[in-house]
């Protein structure tokens, strides 16, 4: 809207604010703008009617009352300006409102009119431009009629048309979906199937399966030649009776009487094996079975019989010089071992080791005699044993766990308690290479019938320490040094002698000169051969 300057066209004409004569109105035919002289035109911002707007005597507009200071501060044109808007923003004047910035030149150059050209982006359907050709080339949004279309005409209500079928149709129509299953109970009984079809069925049936039959027998014996359905094994006739003598005659009437012999001390334990002695349940084994409970409080020990009856045991007495002890189970009427006669042994006479090999209860292993009176040191680990044993060698499979067990002849008598092994390993590897021994069963019987009687065993003393020498023609044991009051003191042994003979037991060395003294008893006089700078002297002594 334009702004005019508020005069008349006519600069002479009179001006008269105050009267509405016909000086007020200046030629209607004139070019002067009559838009700010309309009777109703805004009030000045003083609240008068403007000198230039004469009212008209004709109209019965009232006259508006003036406006009161507030309204002027609210309604009225800001300060400095006298036109219709605000210009403040207008070039040259600094604007009082933050415009917008400019668009970025990216999106100015993808949505901006192109350069030097005044086209609007905007059409309206009924344009036509400024040429009709180019009228004529215009895309045509819709065609004749189509503006009553309902997709077209807003203010169409929403209605629920029919299903989006196409005329078209599928030539071939989907096939039916399968019907219900019978049940076997519906086709027999329930009467859906015809009986003679049911009959015929079955008759198809039997003769599919009898084909098959017949098929598979001919398959299978013509199939593998190696094969033959027809052969039976004969049976084989019953075993002959095992003489007493065997090994199972042998191992049968001895394995009741060995013992599992169990020992736990807190979280430590250790197994081992035993042989009952007497009816009165007396159990001797190894010392080094049992010494690790000797003197605990809280120890325990149990023995498990072949049946697998387990028993708690008690510490009768231990002989840690033979290593053997006694242990008491109180038991009704045990099997008891046949004890044998040592003495009597050959190499080569057939033997059994039974035992508890690495727990395995009840074991029997056989073998032969390989060597009697061996002397062997015996050095027990964690124990108090400190024995040198005149042993019985043997080569039936001796391991871990045998000791304290049976040493059995081919008439299942006792000869030996299996008590140590000779192995190529070190620990719990050491396994049996066929080196066993065991203590002779002569000297456990008097072991074990002190430790019965009075629960100690004493032993006699040369009262001589002793090394293995040797000439190169023979062996003996020199005696170190002599104990003052000593049995070899009373007989005049020195030191520097060298013992070849105790009795009629020839000395090749230390070892032998210990068992050989603990064969005979104490206070025996035995006749000892020593050689004293090359001469040999027999001396008397009596065993302390």
């Amino acid at each position: 809207m334009s702004e005019q300057p508020r005069t008349s066209a006519h600069q002479g004409d009179s001006q008269h604010p105050n009267t509405g004569g016909p000086a007020a109105h200046a030629n209607h035919g004139s070019a002067t703008s009559h838009s700010e002289q309309s009777p109703w035109a805004r009030p000045s911002a003083t609240g008068h009617e403007n000198a230039n707007e004469p009212r008209d005597p004709d109209r019965s507009t009232p006259r508006r009352a003036a406006a009161t200071p507030a309204e002027a501060a609210v309604f009225g044109r800001p300060e400095g300006v006298t036109g219709s808007f605000d210009r403040s923003n207008s070039p040259g004047r600094t604007p009082r409102v933050e415009q917008a910035p400019p668009p970025p030149e990216s999106l100015t150059k993808a949505f901006g009119r192109p350069r030097n050209s005044s086209e609007s982006l905007q059409r309206s359907p009924g344009d036509s431009g400024a040429d009709a050709d180019s009228t004529a080339q215009d895309p045509v949004l819709w065609d004749e009629g189509d503006e009553h279309d309902p997709w077209r005409d807003p203010t169409t209500g929403a209605v629920l048309g029919g299903p989006a079928l196409t005329d078209e149709r599928d030539e071939d129509p989907a096939p039916p979906g399968s019907g219900p299953l019978l049940s076997a109970r519906e086709v027999i009984f329930g009467r859906r199937v015809r009986p003679r079809s049911l009959i015929t069925l079955g008759v198809v049936v039997l003769l599919v399966g009898a084909a098959g039959g017949f098929v598979g027998r001919i398959t299978a014996e013509e199939g593998n030649p190696l094969t033959n359905p027809d052969v039976t094994l004969a049976t084989v006739e019953p075993g002959a009776d095992r003489p007493a003598s065997s090994i199972a005659g042998a191992a049968s009437s001895v394995v009741p009487a060995v013992v599992s012999v169990e020992v736990r001390v807190g979280s430590q334990g250790g197994t081992g094996s035993g042989v009952m002695i007497n009816g009165n349940g007396y159990v001797v084994t190894n010392n080094h079975v049992v010494s690790m409970a000797a003197d605990t409080p809280d120890a325990e020990i149990f023995t498990v019989f072949s049946d697998n009856t387990r028993t708690p045991a008690r510490i009768v007495g231990r002989d840690p010089e033979t290593d053997l002890a006694v242990l008491k189970v109180e038991v009704s009427n045990p099997t008891v071992a046949q004890l044998g006669d040592s003495q009597d042994l050959q190499v080569g006479d057939k033997v059994m080791a039974v035992g508890s090999p690495l727990g395995l209860e009840s074991t029997v292993t056989s073998g032969i005699v390989s060597s009697v009176h061996r002397p062997v040191r015996l050095a027990g680990e964690e124990t108090d044993t400190n024995a040198v044993i005149d042993a019985i060698q043997t080569d039936a499979a001796v391991n871990p766990g045998n000791s304290g067990g049976a040493l059995v002849d081919g008439n299942g008598a006792v000869i030996g308690i299996n008590t140590a092994i000779r192995t190529m390993g070190t620990g719990d590897s050491g396994g049996s290479i066929g080196l066993g021994f065991a203590i002779p069963i002569n000297q456990v019987r008097e072991i074990a019938q002190q430790l019965i009687r009075t629960g100690q065993v004493r032993h006699p003393e040369l009262g001589v320490n002793a090394k293995s020498v040797t000439d190169g023609a023979a062996d003996g044991a020199q005696v170190q040094n002599v104990r003052d009051g000593g049995a070899a003191q009373e007989a005049g042994i020195s030191e520097g002698d060298v013992i070849t003979e105790i009795g009629d037991r020839t000395i090749g060395g230390a070892d032998e000169l210990e068992v050989a003294v603990d064969e005979h008893d104490v206070g025996a006089v035995v006749p000892v051969t020593v050689v004293r700078k090359g001469r040999e002297l027999v001396l008397d002594v009596t065993l302390h």
